[in-house]
C-alpha cells in the first residue's frame, strides 16, 4: 500500500501504471484500489471518492497515449 501525503494526479498515475494492481491511500481523500492499470470504483463510494476516481482514470488514460 502506497500512501500519498498530498493529491498529485501525475505521481499517482505513474504509480498505478507502474504497479498495475494494488492499493493506495491519499491523505484527505481516502483509500483506493487499482487493477489492470486503472482505479476501481468502490461500491460504497461517496461523491468526493467518485470524482477522484473519475479524474485519476481520465488522467491515467491520457498519459498512456503520450
Amino acid at each position: 500500500m502506497r500512501i500519498f501525503k498530498k493529491y498529485s494526479p501525475a505521481m499517482i498515475a505513474k504509480h498505478v501504471r507502474t504497479f498495475f494492481k494494488g492499493r493506495l491511500y491519499i491523505h484527505g481523500r481516502g483509500a483506493y484500489e487499482f487493477n489492470n492499470g486503472s482505479i476501481v470504483m468502490p461500491a460504497d463510494a461517496d461523491e468526493k471518492h467518485r470524482d477522484t476516481v473519475k479524474e485519476l482514470n481520465t488522467y491515467i488514460e491520457t498519459s498512456k497515449s503520450c
